[in-house]
């Protein structure tokens, strides 16, 4: 499984923030990712930006290009939003801190949506978790920006209004102040009042419209590359204002790869992707699969048969030993991991009956290939 990268790397999404607060001067942080020392930083997440596409698309993107002169992140397993928002909040892979996929096991026997924090049963009913799971029990592990604030750094969380206070928010970034914005130019003005505050501060910042045009029309695509270009433009209006003795760092939670539609394999159509199963997780580049009571074998076997050559299909303990969720792997996270995990390296395993919206989309991501897995750190100094 050459073509697989390994998610425990040195250099990881999880590193970022210590290493920020670390060239603050925070005690109890390790810049292991060489940030520049500075007074203030602010760290902005594109959503869906990976590495390749960057490079790729280059001529889309002058001013990001010319701070990649650097080698990528990677980012954890899965490659999803979810995941690696927390895993860059809480400074910690999904083994420690249990959001571990697009959507898993919660206890009451139902799958966790956490973008949404709500559980969809096997019957395909929903219901919200906020008071029965609350977002600190499943993830209680301190943030990042709640050991920042404790230890004096002045922290601002900049995204969208609408998510001020969702499930997500309060598991993997609650700490410091939030600041809910609508558009690029508030974005960036609350990133630059971040970056001129006396110091030390840490502001971190959120855009997803390149990763919700990609999902819908591909990478790569026009409507992408134009989206690209926005998002450069508001990266060269901060470099252009960027206060003295200030850093600004551009990274992203996961790269993306294009498929059709007509090549994903259906599992709501084909019979032996559901036998024995009790819910199928995750998403569609990398599944979590819940068996029933001795069906896990099966299962594997099922799977392994159907794919192929497209990906490959493992056991929990398997992932677990390679290190897919990193190197600790609690008890009360791994009973949220599938017994079986599926990734692919080519097409999907969509659901076009239980996930009719995310079976439409023409790009995805989750898997472990470098496209998906490498995400930019781009630094510049004011």
């Amino acid at each position: 499984m050459d073509w697989m990268v390994t998610p425990a790397a040195d250099r990881a999404l999880s590193d970022v923030l210590p290493s920020a607060l670390a060239a603050l001067g925070t005690a109890g942080f390790t810049d292991v990712l060489g940030i520049p020392r500075c007074r203030s930083a602010a760290v902005l997440l594109v959503d869906g930006l990976g590495w390749s596409l960057l490079r790729e698309h280059a001529a889309d993107a002058p001013a990001l290009n010319s701070l990649a002169t650097g080698e990528p992140l990677v980012a954890g397993f899965p490659t999803t939003t979810a995941t690696s928002i927390t895993s860059l909040g809480t400074g910690r892979r999904a083994g420690e801190h249990g959001i571990v996929g697009y959507t898993f096991a919660e206890p009451s026997g139902g799958l966790l949506h956490p973008l949404a924090w709500v559980s969809r049963g096997a019957d395909g009913r929903r219901r919200g978790l906020l008071d029965e799971w609350p977002p600190e029990t499943a993830q209680p592990t301190p943030t990042a920006l709640e050991r920042a604030a404790e230890a004096g750094v002045a922290v601002r969380s900049v995204a969208p209004a609408e998510f001020g206070g969702t499930g997500l928010t309060r598991a993997a970034l609650r700490g410091g102040e939030f600041r809910g914005v609508h558009a690029l130019g508030d974005l960036g003005a609350e990133l630059l009042a971040a970056l001129a505050e006396p110091g030390p501060a840490l502001c971190y910042g959120y855009h997803g419209h390149l990763d919700l045009v990609g999902h819908v029309h591909g990478p790569g695509s026009l409507p992408w590359r134009i989206q690209l270009a926005q998002v450069d433009r508001l990266v060269d209006s901060l470099l252009q204002r960027l206060p003295a003795e200030s850093v600004l760092l551009v990274v992203a939670d996961h790269g993306m790869v294009a498929v059709d539609p007509a090549d994903a394999v259906d599992a709501d159509s084909e019979p032996a992707l559901r036998a024995g199963l009790r819910l199928i997780g995750g998403e569609p580049r990398a599944r979590h699969l819940y068996p029933l009571p001795g069906a896990r074998d099966d299962v594997l076997h099922a799977w392994r048969d159907v794919l192929g050559e497209r990906g490959a299909v493992v056991t929990r303990e398997q992932a677990v030993d390679d290190g897919w969720f990193g190197p600790v792997v609690t008890d009360e996270v791994r009973s949220r991991i599938g017994e079986v995990i599926a990734v692919l390296r080519d097409g999907a395993v969509v659901r076009s009956a239980a996930e009719p919206g995310e079976s439409a989309l023409r790009g995805h991501h989750g898997s472990l290939t470098a496209a998906e897995q490498h995400v930019p750190l781009l630094i510049a100094r004011g």
